[in-house]
């Protein structure tokens, strides 16, 4: 009886064992070069994050802890101070939430060691409908301002999620290093910061697959530094059961399963 007890426990684990690699093989890519910091890697020494929300620096966490590990040089810049966001759990008044989730990032931001953040105040869910000619004149000041030979941001065409704010800050970025690239004047690289295809094209549903069709090859992977992700949504109280609403599981098991993170790097004018 207890052999036999013992060689169910033994199956079960292997079963067990199998299924999580099998998950967990879903949010990765094989393919791109496992590197243990981006910004090391590529040899930057300032790096600027450009995204639409607070909260989104949460995709690029290892990334700017590495940075701050190895002595460099980093800024964020965030489009809208998340007003129009929903809370998750409710912290406070609705009209009192972008001053909260400007707080949460800037706290967040702290946490990770960022030298400079600056939080501006397009609307929240209306960023995909600023001129995108603002949008590049801004970011190009800001990439003036912070000398970065590093920027990171969305991929233009899937945002990472599919959010039309996230695409637009993405082209923003993208448009405004390029053009300050070729005028002798803007960053080395752009990096991408991308959500994982295979996982998105088996368990997103219809959504997961556009997405998934829109994401490009990861070109480097590299540790996504779980424990800051999880203290950075307790600093974003107001989104803090966000993982468990979207996703069905809390933010550990989510994590355990997705400990990477996935860029796609250009260099420009390479």
């Amino acid at each position: 009886m207890k052999r036999a007890l013992l060689a169910a426990a033994g199956l079960t684990a292997a079963v067990i064992g199998a299924t999580f690699l099998w998950l967990a093989g879903h949010f990765t890519d094989p393919a791109a070069e496992p590197v243990p910091s981006l910004a090391a890697a590529l040899g930057a020494r300032r790096v600027l994050g450009v995204f639409a929300h607070p909260d989104d620096e949460q995709l690029v966490t290892g990334l700017f802890v590495r940075a701050d590990q190895e002595g460099l040089f980093t800024a964020l810049v965030t489009a809208t101070r998340g007003d129009a966001g929903e809370q998750a759990p409710v912290v406070a008044r609705q009209r009192d939430l972008g001053a909260i989730r400007t707080a949460e990032l800037l706290k967040n931001g702290f946490a990770l060691g960022i030298d400079e953040q600056e939080v501006w105040d397009y609307l929240d869910g209306g960023v995909h409908e600023v001129p995108i000619d603002e949008l590049v004149d801004r970011v190009e000041r800001a990439i003036r301002r912070y000398q970065p030979d590093l920027v990171v941001s969305f991929w233009p065409e899937s945002g990472a999620t599919g959010n039309e704010d996230h695409m637009r800050v993405g082209l923003a970025a993208e448009t405004a290093a390029k053009r300050l690239h070729a005028a002798g004047a803007g960053p080395r690289w752009h990096a991408y910061a991308l959500t994982p295809r295979r996982a998105l094209a088996r368990f997103g549903g219809e959504s997961g697959r556009r997405i998934a069709d829109a994401t490009p090859d990861a070109t480097h992977r590299m540790p996504g530094e779980i424990d800051a992700k999880l203290r950075g949504w307790q600093l974003h109280a107001s989104q803090r059961d966000f993982v468990r609403e979207v996703y069905g599981v809390p933010p550990r098991v989510l994590y355990w399963l997705w400990d990477e993170e996935l860029y796609r790097v250009v260099e420009l004018g390479g």
